[in-house]
């Protein structure tokens, strides 16, 4: 059958609004997606929802739509979108009263079943990862437009290329393929030179938006339209490839796909092929993510200024100790970002962060504002703060816990109103996740001259967040990098260089064919990203503050 072309619009709630139409005007597709959903915005969608029942789902796809569904429709493009967020039948009554509006015939479906809700009754929402067989329902009954709950980012791709080739749920192999290629596609811009480590080689100031060519066998090709911004290399496939994995198993709803099998090839100009992906049956259980209210947060950070910087931070924390007697997690951190001899007043300042929490709002609300406005003439010389604290704002908890296939009512409703179950796999066709053994490492380099230097002089990285965890994917660009990477960037090496990591647990994973290693930090995003644990609470850049950190390298290598 012919190659499906599939585009990405959209990387998260709020990504540029633009790329919708920048899609569809810019080449050929057959399919546009959009993934608008992330652990943190299930939270802000439940807040939305507890204000306005008819809320929570991503508005900014309807006003989206407004201007490129009569586009979509005329070029024969199927939108495929997760932006029901919690509540997709809405979403899709909200697309119908548009289409209506518009004059614009369109066959509108949605898939629902992952809320979860009323099993976890504690939860402000509670939702599990459903694949791609819903949308594939939908779309083989005819829907130019199918939007979902939360499914896996990467089901907006393997349900339409399940759809179009006819794939059956046992063809993990083909399935997989589609994963990986869903999972390049669903960061939007980071596969086309967004975020990406070497982002000097290429024009990067508006990356476009990628596309992946997808064919029967389930390989594809990983392109963006000619003519915009960015590029395509093997390069920005790899880091994309590494972001928010774990291991060698890649675990989903419909197919475990091998990580360790991806091939990938340079095919021309901002062409990269993707070939090899073999893939396992599904594990026996679905991921359900859980978002709950935590309790209630505050923060305020200090600019400590000159001279007896470590005396002044010390100030404060005496002055403060009785007002923060109280509060169940108090956390200080100093920032050492001022500079001897400094030639500008910001560059001699450090930054002295305070965050509270608690569960009672105005313990961590007016009774630390007061407490810390009041230093105002009474603290350290020069006292000032970055900005007045607030009276303490609800922050957020996210964790997952694991449910089996048939505890979930996947169901595809259709453009005309029926109802379609989508099976769950049968037990006997779900295998237990275990772990991959460490392939061989490869061999060293021959002993020679080093020079003290970045990691990041000759390897790229790239980091994200699930959950509390972090995982930091780390490529090496030439085989011999690789052959000193694979034995120098050991767990315990990696634990010396963050130190944050030292009593955390860290496990490695061999990626040889991508010349790649993947870190998996246990805990040190705290609850996730919604409860703000830490400087960077999405652990977006501690890829880079890796590759900023000095080794002996080879100098052959430099």
């Amino acid at each position: 059958m012919s190659v499906l072309r599939v585009g990405n619009a959209s990387g998260f709630y709020g990504d540029r609004f633009s790329a919708m139409r920048e899609m569809l005007t810019g080449g050929e597709l057959d399919v546009l997606t959009g993934d608008y959903l992330a652990e943190l915005t299930m939270l802000i969608l439940g807040r939305d929802r507890l204000k306005d029942p008819e809320a929570g789902y991503a508005r900014t796809f309807l006003r989206q739509l407004e201007e490129c569904l009569g586009l979509a429709r005329e070029r024969d493009v199927r939108i495929v979108a997760n932006a029901g967020g919690l509540n997709p039948a809405g979403l899709a009554d909200a697309v119908r009263a548009l289409a209506d509006r518009l004059g614009i015939p369109v066959r509108v479906a949605h898939v629902e079943g992952d809320d979860l809700g009323a099993a976890h009754p504690g939860a402000l929402a509670a939702h599990a990862y459903l694949g791609g067989f819903g949308i594939a329902a939908c779309l083989r009954a005819g829907a130019d437009v199918v939007v979902t709950g939360r499914v896996t980012d990467a089901a907006l791709v393997t349900g339409p290329a399940a759809a179009h080739f006819g794939w059956a749920p046992t063809e993990y192999d083909r399935l997989a393929g589609a994963v990986v290629a869903g999972h390049l596609l669903e960061c939007g811009a980071q596969a086309t030179g967004g975020n990406y480590a070497f982002f000097q080689d290429g024009d990067v100031r508006r990356p476009g938006f990628p596309l992946a060519e997808l064919h029967a066998d389930g390989t594809s090709v990983i392109t963006k339209h000619d003519g915009t911004g960015g590029f395509v290399d093997v390069g920005t496939v790899t880091a994309q490839l590494l972001y928010e994995t774990g291991g060698a198993r890649y675990a989903g709803p419909d197919v475990t796909a091998r990580l360790d099998t991806v091939r990938l090839g340079q095919e021309g100009p901002d062409r990269v092929r993707v070939e090899g992906v073999r893939g396992e049956a599904p594990p026996p259980t679905l991921k359900v993510g859980l978002n709950r209210l935590g309790g209630f947060r505050n923060e305020v950070a200090f600019v400590l200024t000159g001279l007896d910087i470590e005396a002044k931070a010390a100030l404060v924390r005496e002055q403060l100790e009785p007002a923060l007697g109280k509060i169940a997690d108090v956390r200080w951190e100093l920032a050492r970002t001022d500079r001897p001899d400094a030639a500008t007043e910001e560059t001699a300042s450090a930054l002295l962060r305070l965050v509270v929490r608690d569960a009672d709002q105005q313990v961590v609300g007016r009774a630390l504002s007061g407490a810390a406005i009041e230093l105002a003439l009474a603290g350290y010389p020069g006292f000032h703060v970055l900005a007045p604290p607030g009276k303490g704002a609800p922050y957020g908890v996210f964790e997952d816990v694991y449910v089996p296939h048939g505890a979930v009512d996947h169901v595809a409703v259709l453009h005309d109103g029926r109802r379609v179950s989508v099976a769950p796999p049968p037990a006997q066709d779900t295998v237990v996740l275990a772990h991959v053994p460490e392939p061989r490492l490869p061999q060293p380099l021959p002993p020679g001259p080093v020079r003290r230097a970045p990691l990041g002089l000759v390897a790229g990285a790239r980091s994200g967040d699930k959950g509390g965890d972090a995982n930091v994917g780390v490529w090496a660009r030439t085989d011999d990098a690789w052959r000193w990477l694979a034995h120098e960037l050991t767990a315990d090496r990696f634990r010396e260089l963050i130190p944050e990591a030292r009593e955390l647990p860290v496990t490695r994973h061999q990626l040889p064919n991508l010349r790649a290693l993947n870190f998996i930090v246990e805990g040190i995003l705290g609850e996730g990203v919604a409860a703000q644990a830490r400087f960077d609470p999405q652990a977006k850049a501690l890829g880079e503050w890796l590759r900023a950190r000095h080794l002996d390298i080879p100098e052959s290598l430099l």
